[in-house]
């Protein structure tokens, strides 16, 4: 499967898209707000920034979230800026995602941005200058030295490819039945998931190393877990659901099982243990906080409700938890299943899914791990090494 191709959640304003099912995400963002707040403000009290101060959001999608975030960050430098007398930097922003994302989404949502931010701050577009960056974060995408934050949410748990020892057109299958890490996945399933996060992570914090100047922040927020085990169901359930939806369809022969067999999803969720070895084996960043939260599957399915109906103003919107997981995780995955198994089984294979949420809501509080991740850049000078900024390490 070629990631970059596929991997993209759903485009437009529909029932189904990602700009009306992103609640939990939004939730995420929310969290991880004064952990931004805290890295905004140390990058300008180090005063890294002189006139220009560079910022890319990586993963940056489309829908009411993108925008939030960069909002969020122009709030922060602007109130800063102000209560210190210093002259607010030029602020080159950068939206970064994968080349289907619905950039069309964004840049139609942009002169309505700068309006806003010319009557409500005296910002106007020769201060602040947006651009998108199509690309994958597994890469360069930045010149040297150029970027002061770069910031991340619910974007790092996807792979740049399914581990190639998965790859059933080379190899028998591993994972029959299954399509990520589960209980009953043999050794070399979860070994060939670890190292291909372990690459891809390593290779992510190398190329932000070479964009950012030193001293400059990183904040991250991607799914994980607390467990040692990455077969524990805070990891994967979600996951072995989607494949119970799957092999149900198989019996009834809408689906093929070697189509099950051969799919396996280019995503890991790691520990808080991988995340920091992987960072300080790598050496780039130190590792400013490191925490984790839990959000629930459905971002708390009143709020969820309510803040869907104000934006399609929909009344009676009235929907089980199962059925909002369910659109949750399609707008996110529906791409990627949709060209290995066909658009035509799409609507039955989540309501099979809602209903197996469903059933697994009623004997659990299901809820993601989330983990965030502040770093500072470092920098190396001969055979020593000069640290920047903070080095605590705080786990909860």
């Amino acid at each position: 499967m070629e990631v970059t191709q596929v991997l993209h959640m759903n485009k437009g304003e529909g029932e189904t898209s990602y700009a009306q099912n992103s609640i939990v995400q939004r939730k995420i963002i929310s969290v991880a707000t004064s952990i931004i707040e805290e890295a905004v403000v140390e990058c300008l009290e180090k005063k890294l920034t002189a006139e220009s101060m560079g910022i890319a959001d990586l993963g940056c999608s489309s829908g009411p979230n993108t925008l939030m975030v960069i909002s969020e960050i122009i709030d922060i430098v602007y109130e800063r800026t102000n209560t210190t007398g210093s002259p607010l930097p030029e602020l080159r922003i950068y939206m970064n995602d994968l080349p289907g994302n619905d950039f069309n989404n964004i840049f139609i949502s942009l002169p309505e941005f700068y309006k806003n931010l010319k009557i409500n701050k005296n910002i106007g577009q020769e201060g602040c200058f947006i651009s998108a960056m199509p690309g994958s974060f597994y890469g360069r995408l930045f010149p040297k030295n150029s970027l002061h934050f770069v910031h991340s949410s619910s974007s790092l748990h996807w792979l740049s490819q399914v581990p190639p020892a998965l790859d059933s057109s080379i190899f028998k299958p591993l994972n029959k039945g299954k399509i990520y890490v589960s209980k009953s996945s043999p050794s070399s399933v979860l070994d060939a998931y670890l190292s291909q996060f372990k690459r891809d992570f390593s290779l992510f914090l190398k190329c932000r190393s070479e964009e950012m100047v030193v001293g400059g922040h990183l904040v991250l927020s991607f799914m994980g877990r607390v467990s040692a085990d990455p077969s524990s169901e805070e990891s994967c359930m979600q996951w072995e659901l989607l494949a119970r939806a799957l092999m149900s369809m198989v019996l009834e022969g809408l689906v093929e099982g070697e189509k099950v067999d051969s799919f396996n999803a280019p995503y890991y969720a790691p520990s808080t243990e991988e995340v920091r070895s992987t960072i300080e084996e790598e050496g780039s960043f130190n590792i400013n906080r490191l925490e984790a939260f839990e959000i629930d599957w459905d971002g708390g399915v009143q709020s969820n409700n309510n803040f869907q109906n104000k934006i399609n103003k929909i009344e009676n919107y009235n929907l089980s938890r199962g059925q909002q997981v369910a659109k949750t995780i399609r707008a996110v995955v529906e791409s990627m299943l949709e060209i290995h198994f066909g658009r035509e089984i799409m609507d039955e294979l989540f309501k099979k899914y809602a209903e197996l949420v469903d059933d697994y809501f009623s004997t659990t509080g299901a809820k993601y791990i989330d983990l965030l991740d502040d770093e500072v850049h470092d920098v190396n000078f001969g055979g020593g090494r000069w640290k920047v900024g903070k080095e605590a390490i705080v786990v909860a």
